[in-house]
């Protein structure tokens, strides 16, 4: 999606809104409900009600405006955010760490990572959820209906992804601009109902809940958090966006918008405390008027569909940079779009998330239950950031160390409430997003390591290039017409495919190539460093194909352009050979066994890399290949 950098920073903000914002945007839904809910205020207690906005309005301010606007968006790789961009900073300057230390940061920041997948699955749950409970308010006779529809909402959200957000994606902008001016106006309308509820945009009224309500006050902390999810969004599409369009739309209607809203629905709670505090009553919904309540509703909903769907493409995202960074096995990647290139879907994940998703909508029936599950994985995300921002100052920027900890400790004693918080909740649900992830960090390290053994087992029997030089400069191969591309991940020695083609056939193509797509470790690699092409006998080559971890591989036509001018190549006629490992786990490879179980699970599911590359089916052989762990 990086071509919409080109465009004008006024539309890049429109479409902000719905791709950036829309998480965050919906939270006026449950948030301020679930605080109170924890604060329980009682008539002629106000600070119930002004401790927890105040929480709310201070949170934003740090941790939006100061924290990731100010601060975390100016970390970025080529332009790129998000953890893995953010663990390539300390990769560029490794030098300043030692190799102990660069293994525990990259081992933090992957979990940091992983930690997203459970956000992808509670988000559509919570915020469809939380929208269809309006419902109840037009009639307490749908009450029955709510989930089912919540369920229905969300299996068909899941079910269009194939086709792709390209064209409905235009429509996210508007429709979320409509949400927030009406977040705005039906606050508006409410303060004055109690104007004096402006008085919560003062910190000693947070501070004075926090140091006179005990226990409530560090659970309330982890309900606080649900007003900031969505802002790790803000750095991972920074580089699909810029800073300055999400500067333009979080200043000028994202925050005003909250905030009136905040105020709005405190303002309706203190002028009539008794009537707030029955069962029934829904903070964000009273404040619509009893004829605009269906439009809401309506309106409601799609704003948290917009939501999930920013939720699920990211996750799409994120685990297509692991992929191709060698955290995760290849898995099936369709691209959506002839003209954007970060339009994906990924269908295994799609359909992981939806199960969950629909798992938790049928398991917590309600997005007060769901509250309780939400936010610890947020939280320590957000944490691990500050973390690894002060260490990127410090090692990276070369600032002060007194320069890194003055933001940092702000942020962290924010962030460590929240966790704190979110903690107390686990067993009522917040263990599920932590173990989500806690799963996800274990797959991947395993694939890492796996693959570590693998390229030793298959190293072990390899053969120097220059074995294959000598038999041919003696002419002891028969080569026949076509062009041979034989896969290889190791741009060194002969890869095994070719070995076990030659033993058996006994023959090579006239035009041999040695393949190699590497991944390195920045967002792109411009076209000038794309290529590598060295000619090691005459029409023999290695090619290497270098792409960043943030692109979208275009392995067939840059092969055809790198050989094209050394060797006469009809694409129709190239064949590809690629090996299929048949792997065993008696090797002497040192993880645990079940590890080991666990890699060649993940290599059965694994595509090979001709198809993850899209090359031409027709044009493919796989070899057999038996390897030992």
């Amino acid at each position: 999606m990086s071509e919409h950098k080109s465009g004008n920073n006024w539309s890049l903000a429109l479409l902000a809104l719905g791709v950036v914002f829309g998480d965050i945007g919906t939270s006026p839904l449950y948030a301020l409900r679930e605080c109170l809910n924890h604060a329980h205020p009682t008539p002629g207690d106000p600070l119930g009600v002004l401790g927890p906005i105040s929480l709310m309005f201070w949170s934003l301010l740090v941790m939006v405006c100061f924290k990731y606007l100010t601060f975390i968006t100016h970390a970025t790789h080529q332009g790129e955010g998000g953890m893995f961009a953010l663990l390539t900073l300390f990769r560029s300057t490794k030098r300043a760490f030692s190799p102990r230390s660069m293994l525990v940061i990259s081992l933090a920041g992957m979990f940091g990572a992983c930690l997203l997948y459970g956000d992808g699955m509670i988000t559509p749950a919570i915020s469809v959820l939380s929208a269809v409970e309006g419902l109840e308010q037009i009639s307490p006779g749908f009450a029955d209906y709510v989930v089912p529809i919540a369920a229905g909402i969300i299996f068909c959200l899941f079910l269009v992804q194939r086709f792709g957000t390209e064209k409905i994606g235009v429509a996210f902008g508007p429709v979320m601009m409509l949400w927030f001016v009406t977040l705005a106006v039906l606050g508006l309308i409410n303060i004055g109902k109690h104007p004096d509820v402006f008085a919560a945009l003062l910190p000693h009224h947070g501070v004075n809940f926090l140091l006179h309500h005990g226990h409530e006050s560090v659970v309330l902390m982890g309900m606080v958090l649900l007003a900031v999810t969505g802002c790790e969004a803000m750095y991972a599409d920074i580089g699909h966006f810029g800073r300055p369009p999400l500067v333009k739309s979080w200043y000028l209607l994202v925050l005003p918008s909250l905030v009136l809203n905040y105020l709005g629905q405190g303002a309706l709670v203190l002028s009539d405390m008794n009537a707030s505090l029955g069962d029934n009553f829904h903070h964000f919904y009273s404040l619509v008027p009893k004829p605009a309540l269906v439009p809401v509703v309506i309106l409601a909903t799609m704003a948290t569909i917009i939501a999930s769907q920013a939720m699920i493409t990211g996750v799409f995202s994120l685990t297509q940079q692991a992929v191709q960074l060698g955290c995760l096995p290849r898995l099936k990647i369709v691209h959506t779009s002839a003209d954007v290139r970060g339009q994906i879907y990924m269908p295994q994940i799609n359909y992981l998330l939806m199960v969950a998703c629909l798992v938790l909508v049928f398991t917590f029936k309600s997005s007060s239950n769901l509250a309780a599950a939400y936010g610890l994985s947020v939280a320590m995300d957000m944490t691990l950031t500050s973390c690894l921002f002060f260490l990127v100052a410090i090692k990276v920027w070369n600032w002060p160390v007194w320069k890194a900890a003055l933001p940092t400790i702000l942020f962290l004693m924010f962030e460590l409430g929240y966790l704190t918080g979110s903690l107390l909740k686990f067993v009522d649900g917040a263990w599920f997003p932590l173990a989500i992830g806690l799963t996800i960090w274990i797959v991947m390290k395993t694939w890492i390591d796996g693959r570590e053994i693998l390229r030793d087992a298959m190293m072990r029997g390899r053969l120097p290039v220059s074995y294959l030089v000598d038999e041919l400069k003696h002419d002891r191969i028969i080569r026949v017409p076509g062009t041979a591309v034989f896969m290889s991940a190791s741009a060194e020695g002969l890869p095994l495919c070719l070995l076990h083609h030659l033993k058996h056939n006994k023959a090579l193509h006239k035009n041999v190539v040695l393949l190699t797509v590497k991944f390195e470790q920045h967002p792109k690699v411009s076209p000038q460093e794309r290529m590598e092409v060295d000619e090691m006998y005459e029409d023999f080559f290695r090619v290497t194909l270098k792409y960043g971890f943030a692109e979208t591989p275009q392995v067939f036509d840059d092969l055809i352009r790198a050989i094209s001018d050394k060797a006469t190549v009809k694409p129709g006629g190239v064949s590809f050979y690629q090996s299929r490992e048949l792997l065993h786990t008696t090797g002497p490879g040192k993880i645990a066994k079940w590890r080991k179980s666990l890699f060649v699970l993940l290599s059965r599911l694994a595509r090979p890399a001709t198809g993850y590359f899209e090359l031409p089916p027709r044009q493919v052989i796989e070899l057999g290949i038996q390897l030992e762990l």
